[in-house]
């Protein structure tokens, strides 16, 4: 097994690039990932590791079956390495360098009767991690994110999503092209919207759909709510007219569930 001491070494300093910025995950096609759960996760989503580095003073994963049946790379690495590496203050002590995935719409595979949940331009990592452990509970059929403002393989989102990241489908494209998409494949989509709305429960969801949401501070654009479907709304009582936009997203999925009969 390699091992590496030095938080000076060249490719420790290369991980640290890949914690730190969209850039070098993009130039690499890599990015990390922290912690078990996350890891089987991922593996399960059929990413691939190129290599696992285990910091045996924080925990012994020097015996764990999966990581030893993997042909991944192994390192082991210093608590020193580990805790620059780290980007949980709760540590178990294993991190792994993944390939990252193509996000093309064309790469989707979609039953016959798909639900989708589409987000517009959400910056907040935290937000588009909280959508997907939704979206993963309810077991929808893709996540398109359109005009992205964040890299998906942001460690927040990768920590923030607790590792749905990589149970949910994913692709991402700009707002014609997602558009274009749903049109082709005949996917209704509901614009959630102030503007020249329904309510959400008037509508029919049993038939091939996605869900559009955009941000708290601006909403979606003025395509999605010209060529929508319906522009939909969640009624309510309060004084704001806008709730979290993970909020909204799973009022919206898991009615579109119970029409489904889940």
């Amino acid at each position: 097994m390699k091992q590496i001491t030095s938080a000076q070494n060249p490719y420790i300093k290369s991980l640290l690039q890949l914690q730190e910025k969209a850039k070098a995950r993009k130039q690499s096609g890599t990015f990390l990932i922290e912690g078990m759960r996350e890891i089987e996760l991922a593996l399960k989503g059929n990413y691939e590791i190129e290599s696992f580095l285990i910091c045996n003073e924080v925990n012994d994963f020097s015996n764990n079956p999966k990581i030893q049946k993997s042909n991944s790379q192994i390192i082991e690495i210093s608590k020193e390495i580990y805790q620059k590496l780290a980007y949980r203050d709760t540590t178990e002590g294993i991190l792994a360098v993944a390939k990252t995935k193509s996000l093309q719409l064309s790469d989707l595979k979609l039953p016959k009767n798909p639900l989708l949940l589409i987000m517009e331009a959400i910056e907040k990592p935290g937000n588009i991690g909280a959508v997907l452990r939704t979206c993963d509970a309810a077991k929808v059929d893709a996540v398109i994110i359109a005009n992205p403002k964040t890299d998906l393989y942001n460690p927040n989102i990768v920590r923030s999503s607790v590792g749905c990241l990589f149970t949910n489908q994913i692709a991402t494209g700009t707002t014609e092209e997602v558009i274009d998409f749903l049109i082709q494949n005949n996917i209704n989509f509901y614009s959630a919207t102030l503007q020249n709305s329904t309510s959400y429960y008037t509508q029919d969801y049993k038939t091939p759909t996605a869900l559009v949401v955009g941000t708290e501070a601006t909403g979606l654009s003025e395509l999605w709510r010209e060529k929508a479907t319906h522009n939909i709304i969640i009624p309510m009582q309060g004084e704001i007219d806008s709730m979290n936009v993970s909020v909204a997203a799973a009022i919206l999925i898991f009615e579109a569930k119970r029409q489904r009969g889940f």
